[in-house]
This record gives structure tokens, sequence and C-alpha cells, in this order.
């Protein structure tokens, strides 16, 4: 029996542990949290949006980032076997709007425990990982090829990695031996959640390469003052465009929600991810209200109502037209007296309704903190790991799994799944590998 070291026990973590332990390795899992998986109880506002319903061959056109890295992965453990996998841990699941699932009891509580289920064989350590423990592996020994190589056209040599990880050294001081050890430490998103960043320090001191970790499916900043008077308002079925120096970069239709601060929601998580630097674009989002109607539309429906209420003061139709707490918003923009009646309203005052109904800007400032976002965008560079089993391409017997490497995806459930299927497919990998070695002897 070999041992695997698991760093982390959120949902890559776990996950990993549970494919490892049914292998037959001996287990063992660090978590410095006094709680394991606490992130999961915060997903999906609580209740956990476990993956989404679609085939694999979708779900890639849902990862923002490296979704050629998944191929793999995510093939081999597509939605429907985690579906198929927490059900038979007792979870019953629903599927909701855009595909989403959850648990029927709406408590990401239920997740947690299933998935504590499913790792029960391993054990739980309560401690960090300060340092890899890492000793340098012999030269290979080269073998004489079966054909005389040709001087002019001399073959490339394949180098394996000069060292292999043997455990690592707890923030205790303890030192844990292993025979592979997996890194699943998440990103640097809701910290107080455990996701602190100590998995990078591991990379890096591994020889890897770090794409920065910025904040990514994040609520937007603005200094529009409509924002806070608007502060609450959840618009449903509008679409969201993202602008960048003036060129549209990002447009989905959905819902989103105005702040004190700036822009909330669905649709303004998922135009996060298109940000840049701050400091070298310039940003704004512009909401189709009317999405449903094109401007000539638009402008036959605003005639109508405008025929029928005539009589009526410009500030008692809008009610037909927008939620009670745009209103007064709409009114200051359009620069129209609330109490002009309707019927004195002209062609080029219609024309500016049919602009903000279509077009309502907000300005953006910059990206709430990495510490509010849902996930971290960035990480180990996916070029350092072996897409099939995770492992580092640099350090033998060492692993990766879940938000710590560079892929990730928009909302609707993609990114729980990138953890499940990475987490299961480098638990397994690290255990085959083992099996391969005891084999060899």
């Amino acid at each position: 029996m070999a041992k695997v070291l698991i760093v982390g026990a959120g949902a890559a973590g776990l996950m990993a542990a549970g494919a490892a332990v049914r292998q037959g390795h001996q287990v063992t899992v660090l978590e410095h949290m006094d709680k394991p998986a606490q992130k999961i109880l915060v997903t999906g506002k609580g209740r956990c949006n476990v993956t989404n319903d679609c085939t694999a061959e979708e779900f890639l056109h849902h990862v923002r980032t490296n979704p050629r890295f998944l191929f793999s992965s995510l093939g081999a453990f597509p939605p429907a076997k985690t579906m198929e996998l927490f059900e038979s841990l007792g979870v019953e699941l629903k599927v909701e709007r855009g595909r989403r699932v959850f648990p029927v009891s709406d408590k990401a509580e239920e997740i947690r425990q299933a998935l504590l289920r499913y790792a029960q064989d391993a054990e739980l350590v309560h401690d960090g990982a300060r340092k890899l423990l890492l000793e340098e592996l012999p030269p290979e020994a080269e073998e004489a090829p079966a054909v005389p190589e040709n001087p002019r056209h001399p073959k490339k040599k394949k180098v394996g990695p000069a060292l292999r990880c043997i455990g690592v050294r707890g923030t205790s001081g303890r030192e844990y031996r292993a025979d592979a050890v997996l890194v699943a430490t998440g990103g640097v998103s809701y910290p107080t959640t455990g996701s602190t960043g100590d998995g990078y320090k591991l990379a890096r001191q591994a020889g890897h390469t770090l794409v920065e970790p910025v904040p990514s499916l994040v609520s937007l900043v603005s200094h529009d003052p409509d924002c806070k008077k608007m502060m609450g308002l959840a618009l449903k079925n509008v679409t969201l465009t993202l602008f960048e120096d003036g060129k549209g970069i990002f447009e989905e239709q959905g819902e989103m929600l105005f702040t004190h601060f700036g822009i909330s929601g669905p649709l303004t998580l998922s135009a996060s991810s298109h940000l840049g630097d701050m400091k070298k674009h310039k940003y704004h989002a512009e909401i189709d209200l009317k999405p449903a109607l094109d401007e000539q539309m638009l402008d036959k429906r605003l005639l109508s109502d405008f025929e029928k209420h005539a009589n009526s003061d410009y500030c008692n139709v809008l009610g037909t037209l927008l939620p009670q707490k745009m209103i007064d918003e709409f009114i200051d923009r359009s620069g129209i007296p609330p109490h002009e009646k309707v019927h004195d309203i002209t062609r080029a005052q219609r024309e500016t309704i049919r602009t903000l109904l279509k077009r309502w800007t907000v300005d953006i400032a910059a990206p709430m903190p990495v510490e509010n976002a849902i996930i971290t965008s960035g990480g180990v560079k996916v070029g350092e790991i072996d897409p099939k089993t995770m492992a580092s391409k640099k350090v033998g017997g060492l692993y990766f799994a879940g938000e710590m490497i560079d892929v990730d995806a928009y909302t609707g459930g993609y990114n729980l799944q990138i953890a499940w299927a990475t987490g299961k497919a480098a638990g397994e990998a690290a255990a085959d590998a083992l099996l391969a070695e005891q084999g060899a002897y």
C-alpha cells in the first residue's frame, strides 16, 4: 500500500481523495481550516450549483481560459457522471434555468456532507503545507538506439523531471512523507473559507510558472450615482454588453443587479472575466432593457403606449416600460419634465427614450477586490501540467487540481465541474502511477 498526500480539503481535494482511496491506497488530506470544504457552502448563494447539465462539448464553450486543457479530464468525468456520483451518495438533484444543477434541498451543506462521505476512508489532518519535500532523481540511463542516428538530424532527447516530491512540511513543522503529492488549495478568492493562495507558493517552489491570479466572476464598481439610487433593483431578461475602449467584448442576456457600489448579478459576474488592465483601458457597460424588441419595434411600442395614455403625465406612463425603482433616474437622464403630457412629447424626445431603453450606460471603475470574487483567474500554467493526469511536468510525484490551475469558466456550475473533473483525474492518476510503480518491482 502506497501513500497519497493531498493538500487542501476543498471540492477538488476531496474528490481526489475519494477517487484515490478507491484504488486501495492510503490517503491523507491536509486542511488548515477547522472545517473542510467551507467554500462549497458559499457557492450558488448557499445552495451550491453542483454542475451544469450539458454535454462535455457544450461545457467547453463556457470555459473562458484554456478550454482545450480540459478535453481529457472532462471527457472522462463529464457533468452527467458528476450528477450520477452525487445521487449515488444520497443527494437528490434538480435542474433549473440555464441547466444549472442544485440539490433539491437547496442546501450546500448536503453537497459538502456527501463529498465528505465520498472521501471518508481518507485521513483528514488539521494542518497546512509550508514547503514541498523534494529530492533529486538519478539521471536516466540512456538506451542504445535500435537504429543508428543520423548525425545531421539527431533526435531530441526527452528530458524527464530532475526532482521528485516525497511529501510536505506542514505549518505545524511536522513532515508528511508520501509517494505522491496532490496540491488542491484553491485560488485567493473568499480567503475566509481557506483560499489563501498557499498552493501558489508550493508551485513556485517546484519551479512552476504562475499566470498572475486576478479576480474573476466578481461584481463591478461604478462611480455612476444612479447605481446607488437604484440599489437592490434586479433586472431580468436584459442584455448586458461590456465595452473596452468603445469596442464590445462581451454580450449576454440574463439577470443583473444594481448595488450601492455598482452592479452585480450573473451577467455582471460573467462580464467581469473579460476585464483587462484597468490602467490601460476604459470600460463601460450598456444595458438593453428591451432585448426582445429592435429599434423599430420598440418605437411602435412607444407610439402605441403614448397614444393610449395621451393625456397622462410622462412620469406616469413609464410604469408600463420600467421597474418602479428605475423611473426617477430614467426621467433625469431623459431630460424630459416628469409632468409633461405624453401628447406633447416630440419625436426627438421619443428617440431619447428609445435610446435609453436600448442602451442604458454604466461606467466601470474597477472590479471588486479578489477577496470578493467567486473564483480566481490565473494560476499554474497549463503547459506545465499533463492534461490527462494533472501531473507536474517539472517534478515527479507532484499533481495539481482545481482552481489553482489556470482554467476558469463562466457562472452556471462550470467552475465546480472543473474542480470535480480535475480532482478525479488527479486522484486516480496518482494512485494508478503508484500501482504501476509497485508492479515494476
